[in-house]
């Protein structure tokens, strides 16, 4: 099996994981302690082999296509941010869930957003040069986006260093960590290898985060499904959503079909273990955001089978011989 085949299976490992998880955390409820502790560390690999797969030292290559840099740029960071803020007069008044709903919703993905740019026929250089300006941008905006949408509720949930100095170190080391490995390997062209053997682990280690996730928060998914399960249209309204702005915006900057299509993955695409740390940081009580994230990163995956399909054959069709 090569890789690309692996990541068109991802979501069967996913929903494997988790199922697994919810049936250890059921039978071993004394676990769930050990099934924490040993997701912190385990997803401090993941995102350090996801950050590794970015070109973090590559910035100015990322800004050369002026026009479908700032077609993604309005798209994850205005036009999403603003459709988000209208979602959230659609939800419960639980400030658990919609937090969780802005955690993942505000931050486009740098991973499996390349892998269905590939698959779904857009432009797979773009795709890579765009991801470095996105994560820093996510990065730096998200907490003004979280506040300006939340305010007060977010300051209750964020009320000390406990919640955010843990949280930003499991990002921020790995990222460190993942710019220091790619001026090494980049140092020397034979080492170059090891970054494409790092390339297979994002997908077993996120089937064993969502393991580790569902064992420990069973009682937090027994007890507030129904709660999480209200976020289910906004998710799906998200990513119909998304697919028509990046139609939008392709048409207003005038680009190929081969940019629309990555346009419309990277609106689509959310970087949902990338902002793991914050809700699972969160104090007690506030579990709902963590059960929330993982169905929003589920419902994605089933979301791009269809996108794959539709983005290249009905939004982004090849242009006909005849239209040439």
């Amino acid at each position: 099996m090569n890789r690309l085949a692996l990541e068109r299976r991802q979501v069967w490992l996913y929903l494997t994981g988790i199922a697994a998880g919810l049936t250890a955390g059921t039978a071993l409820p004394a676990a769930a302690p050990v099934f924490e502790r040993l997701l912190w560390p385990v997803l401090a690999l993941l995102l350090y082999a996801t950050f590794l797969q970015v070109p973090l030292l590559h910035l100015r290559e990322a800004v050369r296509d002026h026009r479908f840099v700032a077609a993604v740029l309005l798209g994850n960071f205005v036009l999403v941010p603003a459709f988000v803020w209208l979602l959230l007069a659609w939800l419960p008044a639980d400030p658990a869930l919609r937090l969780g709903v802005l955690l993942v919703l505000l931050v486009p993905c740098t991973d499996w957003f390349i892998t269905f740019t590939q698959l779904g026929g857009g432009d797979t250089p773009r795709a890579i040069a765009v991801t470095p300006l996105n994560l820093l941008l996510q990065l730096l905006l998200l907490p003004l986006y979280a506040w300006l949408m939340l305010g007060d509720a977010l300051a209750v949930a964020l009320d000390s260093a406990r919640v955010l100095a843990p949280a930003a170190a499991l990002i921020g080391l790995p990222l460190a960590a993942a710019a220091a490995s790619e001026r090494f390997l980049e140092a020397r062209r034979e080492r170059m290898r090891w970054r494409e053997r790092l390339a297979w682990a994002p997908v077993p280690l996120l089937a064993l985060v969502v393991f580790l996730i569902a064992g420990a928060q069973v009682d937090a998914v027994r007890t507030m499904g129904r709660t999480v399960l209200a976020a289910l249209p906004a998710f799906v309204a998200f990513l119909l959503a998304a697919a028509l702005a990046a139609r939008g915006l392709a048409a207003a900057f005038a680009l190929p079909p081969s940019a629309g299509r990555t346009l419309a993955f990277s609106l689509g695409t959310r970087n949902s273990f990338v902002v793991l740390p914050f809700a699972l940081a969160l104090p007690a009580g506030w579990e709902a955001a963590v059960v929330t994230i993982v169905l929003q990163s589920l419902v994605e995956l089933f979301g791009m089978l269809v996108y794959v399909w539709w983005i290249p054959q009905r939004l982004f069709p090849a242009p006909r011989a005849s239209d040439s």
